[in-house]
């Protein structure tokens, strides 16, 4: 799978960061560690350094410390202003999940819950019902292949990538 030479190439606390970003939800040092593919002290390390970078750096997100869990989240304060300049009425989370599909373009809905958690299925519906996405059954196997609709890029002001070849040409 390419996204994970990818991910390996980041710098741990990179890798931190971006499973803390991808999963949106709370995880355990452990959980972290087996995600990265690295020990639990390697990725004690890496979160440390992660929360020390956000620390000193003016930005409007934080690594949260919840009991003996850790999630990437919007500082006090800023959520009010998000929800005042967000277009559309979705969940922080349906967000994440709807940014992960539109950064793949494509993608398997059993892809999409094993890089978001099971929630995705929640969001997934949330999105259907908004005409964010489209679903559409694999012509081979039990998923589905979910794509982004032309609302989402009306919505977003993003072209489709049909489009942007047509003004190209």
């Amino acid at each position: 799978m390419q996204s994970k030479g990818l991910i390996q190439g980041l710098s741990l606390p990179a890798r931190m960061e971006a499973i803390l970003y991808l999963k949106g939800r709370p995880l355990s040092l452990t959980e972290l560690a087996e995600i990265a593919a690295v020990s639990r002290e390697e990725a004690e390390l890496g979160l440390i350094t992660l929360i020390t970078d956000y620390a000193h750096r003016d930005t409007a997100l934080e690594v949260r410390q919840e009991g003996n869990r850790y999630s990437l989240q919007l500082r006090d304060g800023l959520a009010d202003l998000v929800q005042n300049l967000l277009p559309v009425d979705l969940s922080t989370a349906a967000l994440r999940t709807l940014a992960t599909i539109a950064l793949k373009k494509r993608i398997l809905q059993s892809d999409l819950v094993e890089l978001r958690g099971s929630g995705a299925y929640d969001h997934i519906k949330e999105l259907l019902a908004q005409n964010f996405i489209e679903r559409k059954r694999q012509s081979e196997g039990r998923s589905y292949w979910l794509t982004l609709s032309e609302k989402f890029h009306r919505t977003f002001a993003i072209k489709a990538e049909a489009d942007l070849w047509k003004q190209a040409a």
